[in-house]
């Protein structure tokens, strides 16, 4: 294959029929604003190539070497990019409905406003990635890496205006219905993104900021938010159970109908929480302030609240039985209709 090509001859090409480029050495080429749909590109070394608009729908670009290109509004949709290596593109308003990303490189990637509709993002590396204000609704993203890092990445390869960012960067992403099971998001930043229905199962989240988030009936069975930020995040409806939040911040928060069976939240900071009939059976709550926080109704039996800070806190109606609060504070809590059967008060007595 010619490794000289000009974008003259890409385009003659594929004028006349001809859709196989793999292989190719197309470094810095410039193809904006081409129509090279359902083009095959195996292997092929697009670094640094200027692709803006672009339409390479329906592309097959198997381990393509994209770092550093130039991808602005480029149509991806249905391409096929697995294994390829992006490390450093910029697909910001680009279009990647369908497109399958397996395994994919992506770090340092610029996909802000993004379409990822659907998209296959299985294993990928996202690190350091900005998917500000993208939609990923309904895309898969099981054992993706979005890990915080502590040093970021080949000291040649990175974009010096983005060399001091080592957190994946959601800001009001749509990552609502994505499949994020066993995904590393740990320190990312997910404020105000929208993650109604996704599953999260055994994801790490620990240090990530979620204030404002949406996790509405999300599933996230065993996920790790330690140290997480989820004030005034709304996660009503949703499942936690055995999920690890220790020292995170739920301060206004609405976990209204959220299930947390065997929840891990020792040392949580919880002032004002919505948890109107929520379901803490076996939860672990010591040294966690609720203080003026709202759990009438809430399922408590056998919740370990030891030294946990309940001034004001509402637990009407609450069910507290066999719960363990030796030393915990419970001036001005409201207790009316609560059930304390078995239960262990703050001065050692157990209720009977």
């Amino acid at each position: 294959m010619d490794a000289a090509l000009t974008s003259q001859d890409i385009l003659r090409r594929y004028a006349q029929g001809d859709r196989d480029f793999s292989g190719c050495n197309l470094s810095g080429i410039k193809l904006s604003g081409a129509n090279l749909s359902r083009t095959d590109w195996l292997d092929v070394n697009l670094s640094k190539a200027y692709l803006n608009s672009t339409v390479l729908t329906f592309a097959c670009l198997t381990r393509a070497n994209l770092r550093g290109a130039l991808m602005v509004g480029a149509n991806l949709c249905g391409a096929n990019l697995n294994q390829a290596s992006l490390s450093n593109v910029n697909l910001s308003n680009a279009d990647l409905h369908g497109a399958s990303l397996q395994g994919t490189t992506l770090f340092g990637a610029n996909l802000s406003l993004a379409n990822l509709m659907d998209a296959n993002l299985i294993d990928a590396d996202m690190r350091t990635i900005n998917l500000g204000g993208a939609n990923l609704g309904g895309a898969c993203m099981r054992g993706a890496n979005l890990r915080q890092e502590r040093a970021v990445g080949d000291r040649d390869e990175i974009d010096v205006s983005r060399k001091k960012r080592s957190i994946a960067s959601l800001i009001g992403a749509n990552l609502s219905g994505a499949d994020l099971r066993g995904a590393n998001l740990s320190g990312a930043d997910l404020y105000k993104a929208d993650l109604r229905g996704a599953n999260l199962q055994e994801a790490t989240l620990s240090g990530a900021n979620l204030s404002e988030a949406k996790l509405n009936n999300a599933y996230l069975q065993g996920v790790f938010l330690t140290e997480a930020n989820l004030s005034s995040a709304s996660l009503v409806g949703a499942v936690l159970n055995n999920a690890k939040l220790e020292r995170a911040i739920l301060i206004d928060a609405d976990f209204n109908g959220v299930t947390l069976n065997g929840a891990i939240m020792a040392d949580i900071k919880a002032s004002r929480v919505q948890m109107q009939g929520a379901d803490l059976t076996d939860a672990k709550l010591s040294r966690a302030d609720l203080s003026r926080a709202n759990l009438k109704g809430a399922i408590m039996v056998r919740a370990n609240l030891i030294e946990a800070y309940l001034a004001r806190t509402n637990l009407a109606d609450a069910d507290l039985t066999d719960a363990i609060l030796n030393r915990a504070e419970l001036s001005s809590a409201n207790l009316v209709g609560a059930i304390l059967k078995g239960a262990t008060l703050p001065d050692g007595k157990v209720h009977r």
